[in-house]
This record gives structure tokens, sequence and C-alpha cells, in this order.
């Protein structure tokens, strides 16, 4: 039986970007966003939106 349940992603930092898609700008809060919220925003659009949901 091969070990196949533990599978390890060495190049994540470099494989995912931190470019938000609302204001196309590069934050680390875009990645933290991604894992938690299933969108990737940064925390300042997020607010944005959260304040004026259009």
């Amino acid at each position: 039986m091969k070990n196949d349940d533990h599978i390890v992603i060495d190049n994540f930092n470099e494989t995912m970007d931190n470019i938000c898609e609302e204001c196309k700008k590069e934050h680390e809060s875009v990645n933290q966003n991604l894992i938690m919220h299933s969108y990737k925003i940064c925390n300042s659009c997020n607010l944005s939106k959260r304040i004026f949901p259009i």
C-alpha cells in the first residue's frame, strides 16, 4: 500500500498569487481570505463590501 494520504505541496507560495480580484493590488491578506472564506479579495475590499453591499 502506498502512502498517498499525505500529499504535501512544497510550492504553495509560488503557485498562489496575492492579487485582489476587486482592486487588482497585491496584498498578503488575499491568501488568508481565500483559505478562510473562499474568495480572493483583500481585507480593505472585504470591509468595503460589508459596509456598502452593492
